[in-house]
């Protein structure tokens, strides 16, 4: 679908509701545009959705923790501390 749209005040454009269904925009959602030599690139951004086992979150949490804790105990005791 082509179509010419007015660059309204404050840079305001307005996509015309065929336009925001055909690409799935809805009202309050972003877009992400971008600039390419003399065009503009508009494309719904859409999160992605990960599928992740929580017990393989919480265990990399729990490392990531314990590592910041020894860091801090270095950067206040100036040597490793044992947790």
């Amino acid at each position: 679908m082509k179509t010419v749209l007015k660059v309204r005040k404050r840079g305001v454009i307005i996509l015309p509701k065929k336009l925001r269904e055909l690409i799935g925009v809805n009202e309050g959602e972003y877009v992400v545009v971008e600039a390419e030599k003399d065009m503009l690139i508009m494309r719904p951004l859409k999160p992605k959705i990960v599928d992740i086992d929580l017990e393989v979150l919480e265990k990399s949490l729990s490392e990531e923790d314990s590592l910041e804790r020894r860091r801090l105990k270095r950067l206040l005791y100036g040597k490793e501390a044992s947790s």
